[in-house]
């Protein structure tokens, strides 16, 4: 029998969630607060530029495809999806640069030239950490992680020693590489988790075998073709998308939630209600009494960094970046320190500077360049336009010297985005950027769950749940919540 079901929050997960209920044949509605869709992967257009505003890295492809195979499509549907080689560049403390080949077999050559014998220790790596990926993104994180028993699995029991889930990252890539350059480009991954590396379970070398061996990828068009894909696979299956549909309140009846209010007035009905928004504001603003968690506890939790973001238009082409960067060319432990332990504005951060408009010429005009820069950092400090011209200037500087020629001055659109962006548009907890920190203690049950405890129609979906950050766990977020509520009608 067909529910009447409200979703808000028009985000990947939200987006997801909302198709595999319509195709079960409900009645789906999702709102949205803002003018736009897709969440942090909205964009806007701006100058001639178009900007993707969050995720520009496209990885797990497989994730995106099997979302798509579900209903009756492939990525090729909605975009042209090609490999970047190199997958991105790296700039070194000692100045260097390196370009980091897609070819596998190149890859190898490159890391034996830094530290001989390491090729073969590659594989043993990246042998384990294949494992690692097949339990983790098609098993681990299907699970909704509502009860224990969940996980009494022969593959997760009989691998627990494999899956290295009380082993630390850092320590765990030193037992098979030396060499601070493969160090510190295998621990980059981790480094928007949420913990330091050495605090981080090494499970996550599964990052690091999407990284070299599914590789990198990008939607001509951009990272918002994902969204519009979405969308049009939402509308297919009768999903009913609304914006600026801000939700206010909830009505109650029978310890269920029986209709959704919005700022406008407007009032939804509903047999089922899912939460793609922030968890946390969902919890203190919207359900407060009906939460599933204290302040208390949300303030315990250890949240993924912030970012400090910088999208820029410049009237000329920059020869010697790639379609990614990241610049490595300052102390990585410290800027990490500075992100988890001893949370402040980092003194030298690392960064990274994404310049779609080499892969892609529909996102500048003829000439110029699309530019989006990215620092990660400690959510919830005090933000302010003196802090971010501060560190738009510290960038600059360092792109300038690496690249050799001046950019400031070509600078004809400039925009910045940081923790107080992210509060007003998401109400982003604390202002991040990246969710809930993947930590052994923030993993699968330990996670705020999906389905409201007081009220029997209620759920979570999302960045703050299971099975955590990112694009690709977003869309499992999902269909994970997707088919919870299923069972339940």
């Amino acid at each position: 029998m067909s529910k009447k079901i409200v979703v808000i929050g028009s985000g990947i997960a939200g987006l997801s969630c909302a198709s595999y209920l319509a195709q079960a044949g409900n009645d789906v509605t999702l709102l949205e607060k803002n003018n736009s869709v897709g969440g942090r992967a909205r964009k806007f257009e701006a100058a001639g530029f178009t900007f993707d505003m969050g995720p520009s890295w496209y990885w797990m492809p497989n994730v995106f495809e099997k979302f798509y195979q579900d209903f009756g499509h492939t990525a090729k549907d909605f975009y042209q999806l090609e490999r970047l080689d190199p997958s991105y560049q790296v700039i070194w403390k000692d100045k260097s640069s390196d370009h980091v080949p897609a070819n596998l077999d190149e890859f190898k050559v490159w890391f034996e030239k830094l530290e001989p014998g390491s090729s073969a220790k590659l594989d043993e790596f990246l042998k384990e950490a294949a494992y690692k990926y097949d339990v983790g993104m098609n098993d681990l994180v299907h699970k909704p992680s509502l009860k224990l028993t969940e996980f009494v699995d022969k593959r997760v029991i009989g691998g627990v020693f494999k899956m290295h889930l009380f082993s630390s990252f850092s320590a765990y890539i030193k037992k098979y590489f030396s060499h601070p350059k493969i160090i510190e480009l295998l621990e980059f991954p981790v480094l928007f988790l949420g913990a330091m590396p050495k605090d981080t379970p090494a499970l996550y070398s599964l990052m690091n075998y999407a990284d070299i061996v599914l590789g990198t990828w990008y939607p001509k068009g951009g990272m918002h073709e994902i969204i519009k894909a979405f969308v049009k696979i939402a509308e297919t299956q009768g999903v009913k998308i609304e914006t600026d549909k801000e939700v206010v309140g909830f009505e109650y009846a029978d310890r269920k939630i029986s209709a959704v209010n919005v700022a406008d007035g407007s009032s939804y009905p509903c047999d089922f209600m899912v939460s793609g928004a922030d968890y946390a504001h969902t919890e203190f603003q919207l359900l407060k009494e009906k939460a599933n968690y204290s302040e208390k506890y949300w303030d315990k939790r250890t949240m993924a960094p912030s970012s400090l973001l910088f999208y820029l238009g410049v009237d000329k082409k920059i020869p010697k970046l790639e379609h990614h960067n990241l610049f490595f060319d300052e102390d990585f432990n410290l800027h990490a320190e500075e992100i988890y332990n001893e949370p402040k504005w980092p003194k030298a951060p690392l960064f990274y500077a994404c310049c779609p408009s080499k892969s892609d010429d529909t996102v500048a005009p003829e000439g110029k360049e699309n530019l989006f820069l990215l620092i990660p950092i400690a959510p919830d400090l005090k933000d302010n336009e003196e802090k971010r011209e501060k560190y738009y200037q510290m960038l600059m500087d360092r792109l300038e010297e690496f690249c050799g020629e001046e950019i400031r001055e070509h600078v004809i659109y400039k925009r910045s985005y940081c923790v107080n962006d992210f509060k007003k548009d998401y109400y982003a907890f604390k202002g991040n950027a990246y969710g809930l920190a993947n930590t052994l203690k923030q993993t699968a049950i330990l996670k705020p769950q999906i389905k409201n405890k007081k009220l029997s129609n209620m759920y979570y979906t999302g960045q703050l749940t299971v099975p955590g950050p990112g694009v690709p766990p977003s869309i499992i977020s999902g269909e994970v919540v997707a088919r919870e509520i299923l069972k339940a009608i």
